[in-house]
């Protein structure tokens, strides 16, 4: 994005020197004597907003008053919900998500030209930066082989996303992508992408530093708020209109502030932290708000640590969780590689402008917690979410309880596996997976894992014959430091050898289980499980075949992994027994803390970072081999079944339409509370017995072939037949029906696609219903793509979660929440209502409007709706049926 001089803020900008260079930056001191406000003890994460509005300041879209807001926000106590257009300064794209992104674009280009437009004004204005992680799938486990051959088969099923993928770099300005086999892209990010404070030229020349922003097409964005970089997750939708110059329309936060003192102690990890501080924020309510982490306990907290905790902000709610720039912040900018010149700048920007750390930090905040870290003890969370906290010691006893409460099935059945000499029963663990960006950043977990493998194969122990275990790090880097310290081959000992560098489990790729281990869990009705070092762990998201699903510590992953079951107290129990008989309990294998950090330091070098970055958008020769075509438009292969030319632009015009009200529509589905973009979209595999898996049998796909539902977000057709279509999503219109079902116009089950199609073919429209935290989990846009190609107009529900209610609202879908107390629950709804809303054509940002629902006796009952257009602008969106035809009808008509 060119950075403009403020008109009424030019003052503002100051100069500063850095290493004998000089540069120029936008002073919030400088503010203040201007008598914008008083702005001294903003938080540090609102501070870069304010920054924003500094720099972007034009007196339209970004006013002085917009500035006088901040001052406000901070007489009022931390709250000043204004409207305000803010500007990240990159965006950073993962390729489940980045492909149906592409694919807009490129779409988007055909739109333009369509419309007499020229293709060229189709390109990203802000940096983009995609890493292709999403894809690699755990097939192969378990032997030195495991990582080259999931790799091929990576390449064999995605070839035509590549080939795509490597169109749109050489199409698209502003737009790199990171090879597959490099790592996952919010690590990828932490370690290399960011920098901290940016810098660039503004269009006179001059260099100017401003704070590192962005957006990115996944919810764990977040993660780079533990170096300060302020940065949340969006779907597509609205990262693609961040590219092409749109302001992204927000008000302006509540920052919730969370204090930890003390320090961990021995035998506790940085995953253990994480769990309770997302027990801690889902329980106090922080969806659509900053947390900012201060007090001094960050100084005995290492930047892996509190990249952990900012890592999970979705999981608590949190827009982000951030944490301001200290001496630690610098430490690990130095040892992960980036140029002495930038540290210096980062250093002096942060002392100048405010935005560090020191021990006079002390600022409002609208509301606080504390945690004492003295207080953490190991712990799990599961078994479908990420905030049920489990202590380790009460883990035997939570389950067993689980069995009885939520799964309602005995513990103590036992079926025979064929071609084995054991059995399986509910709450054995099938899978056991060190994944995901969460933990593979923190080479203090990972060191930790590694020597729990080294202890635990000493002792000649081994994982349990029915677990399927897997290590996937976030980056080569720590493929580097285990093998400096020989810890790689300690992990391939107990069955963790590397199987690939990407999210692997933790996005539902952990591939299949052994086939006669299914058929005995099934057979038996078993509740398997599996444990992993995630950030997610809804239902059905890991694998078809396991119902409960545990998130932990790697440490505790190779435990569980040796355990082989959920129905033990790891705290207290022998978890295995050596080859002569003799008891091992985990206290035998855990190292101490000073064993950890001893490795850390030997192993964790600034020169293992520079070396595996050097070459980071180069790619292997696979990569450099993949060929695809050249072009400003994209020419669509009509034969695919990955990539096709999505409906959203074709035949539009070139003027918005009105805001209609909604009658007549009928129920889609009739949903509980925490359905999550996982039960709207999921991201997993599928059978050839679902409409997706029709679809590609029609088009003699075989079924190994079929890939996931997240490897073909490039083709609406599959994607569309794969909403609401997850494997434990209850729809409350059937009773005791697990999946993606409902009743059609004439009453009958049928599949959710089916039904919508039969009513879009009548004409009728369409609405959802749902309770509480509607929408939680991913950023995938999907889950609001599908909704609005499945004919639904509105989702109404209890409460929305923050990036899927935007994305609704992007692609044109009115999301509603009831007031008064009314619920789904409360007003018997059965899904065979009639729904009509009125007050549409006039409607303002967050109005009240009636709703009429029409009961199958044909009793009519209103009720108050609260229309969650939160914004002027998304008034705007609405008119023109999203926000990217928003766009482009306005590029068009600059033309």
């Amino acid at each position: 994005m060119p950075i403009t001089v403020g008109h009424d803020t030019a003052k503002t900008r100051k100069t500063l020197s850095v290493n004998r260079q000089s540069v120029s930056y936008y002073s919030i001191a400088a503010a203040e004597e201007a008598g914008l406000g008083n702005f001294s003890r903003l938080p540090a994460a609102l501070r870069v907003v304010l920054e924003n509005m500094l720099r972007f300041e034009d007196g339209k879209t970004v006013s002085v008053d917009d500035i006088k807001a901040f001052s406000e926000w901070a007489d009022k106590g931390g709250k000043n919900p204004r409207e305000i257009a803010y500007r990240p300064a990159r965006v950073l794209m993962q390729d489940f998500t980045g492909v149906p992104a592409v694919v807009d674009l490129a779409a988007m280009r055909d739109g333009i030209v369509a419309l007499g437009g020229d293709a060229q004004q189709i390109n990203p204005l802000n940096p983009v930066d995609l890493v292709i992680d999403h894809s690699v799938m755990i097939d192969e486990f378990g032997n030195p082989r495991a990582f080259q051959m999931n790799v091929d088969r990576e390449y064999e099923r995605n070839m035509e996303r590549y080939q795509f993928l490597k169109w749109g770099q050489g199409a698209f300005n502003n737009f790199r992508v990171v090879p597959p086999g490099t790592g996952i892209c919010h690590q990828v990010n932490l370690e290399y992408l960011a920098q901290t404070v940016w810098s660039d030229t503004d269009q006179n020349g001059d260099m100017v530093a401003y704070p590192d922003t962005l957006v990115g097409t996944d919810s764990h964005t977040t993660m780079v708020n533990g170096m300060a970089v302020l940065g949340w997750g969006v779907g597509g939708i609205e990262a693609e209109a961040a590219m092409l110059g749109q302001p992204i329309s927000m008000l302006i936060p509540e920052v919730v502030g969370f204090e930890l003192t003390g320090a961990m102690l021995e035998g506790t990890t940085g995953t253990d932290l994480v769990l309770k501080v997302v027990e801690l924020l889902r329980e106090r309510g922080v969806v659509g708000k900053f947390v900012e982490f201060y007090g001094e306990g960050l100084d005995r907290l290492p930047l892996a640590d509190r990249a952990t905790i900012a890592n999970m902000a979705p999981e608590y709610g949190a827009t982000c969780g951030f944490f301001p720039i200290d001496d630690e912040t610098l430490r690990y900018l130095r040892s992960t590689g980036r140029d002495d010149d930038r540290i210096a700048l980062v250093e002096a920007y942060a002392k100048e402008n405010g935005f560090w750390r020191g021990a006079d930090y002390a600022p409002i905040y609208t509301d606080t917690l504390h945690l004492d870290m003295g207080t953490i003890v190991p712990a799990i969370s599961g078994p479908k979410r990420p905030q049920d906290y489990v202590a380790l010691t009460d883990a035997k006893s939570a389950f067993t309880r689980e069995m009885e409460e939520t799964f309602k099935r005995p513990m103590d059945k036992e079926v025979a596996v064929e071609g084995e000499d054991y059995t399986l029963s509910s709450g054995d663990v099938v899978i056991a997976s060190i994944t995901s960006c969460t933990n593979t950043s923190n080479p203090y977990v990972m060191i930790g894992a590694g020597l729990v493998a080294r202890k635990a194969a000493a002792l000649g122990l081994d994982r349990k014959p029915w677990v399927k275990t897997s290590l996937a790090p976030g980056s080569q880097v720590v493929s580097a430091y285990l093998e400096a310290a020989n810890l790689q081959e300690d992990l391939d000992k107990i069955g963790f050898n590397l199987v690939g560098y990407g999210c692997t489990t933790c996005i539902g790729n952990s591939g299949p289980i052994q086939k006669e281990l299914s058929e005995a869990i099934a057979e038996g009705d078993l509740v398997a499980t599996s444990v992993l070092s995630g950030n997610r762990n809804f239902e059905g998201r890991i694998s078809p075949d396991v119902r409960a699903n545990y998130l932990a510590s790697p440490p505790l992953v190779v435990a569980y992994a040796l355990a082989g079951t959920m129905d033990i107290n790891l705290a207290t129990d022998p978890i295995a027994q050596t080859p002569d008989g003799k008891d091992v309990y985990l206290k035998d294998i855990w190292p101490s803390t000073q064993e950890i950090a001893e490795l850390v330091e030997q192993t964790v070098t600034r020169e293992a970072f520079q070396s595996k970055y050097a070459d980071v958008f180069k790619g292997d020769d696979k990569w450099q081999s993949v060929e695809t075509s050249e072009g400003e438009t994209y020419d669509w292969p009509p034969q695919s079944t990955y990539v096709q030319n999505p409906p959203y632009f074709q035949g539009m015009s070139k003027e918005p339409g009105t805001i209609t009200n909604i009658e007549g529509a009928r129920v889609l589905a009739l949903l509980g509370d925490m359905v999550t973009t996982d039960h709207i979209s999921p991201a997993g595999s599928f059978k050839d017995t679902t409409p997706a898996g029709q679809y590609l049998t029609e088009r003699q796909v075989p079924v190994r072939e079929f890939n996931s539902y997240g490897s073909r977000r490039g083709n609406h057709e599959v994607m569309m037949r794969g909403t609401f279509a997850n494997i434990r999503i209850k729809n409350e219109m059937l009773d005791g029906v697990e999946g993606g079902y409902t009743k059609g116009p004439d009453g009958s089950e049928t599949s959710i696609f089916d039904a919508a199609m039969a009513y879009q073919a009548a004409g009728t429209p369409l609405v959802v219903f749902g309770g509480e935290q509607y929408g939680a989990g991913s950023s995938r846009d999907w889950a609001a793509k599908g909704t609005a190609l499945l004919g639904v107009k509105a989702v109404i529900a209890e409460s929305f979660e923050r990036i899927h209610r935007s994305n609704l609202v992007g692609m044109g879908v009115i999301p509603f929440e009831f007031t008064g107390g009314d619920s789904r629950s409360s007003l018997g709804l059965t899904g065979a209502e009639t729904v009509a809303i009125s007050g549409l054509d006039t409607i303002q940002p967050l109005q009240e409007v009636p709703c009429t629902i029409t009961m199958a006796d044909g009793t009519e009952k209103t009720i108050q709706l609260k229309c969650r257009i939160d914004t002027a602008i998304e008034i705007e969106y609405i008119e023109h049926g999203g926000v990217l035809h928003y766009v482009l009808r306005n590029l068009a008509g600059a033309a």
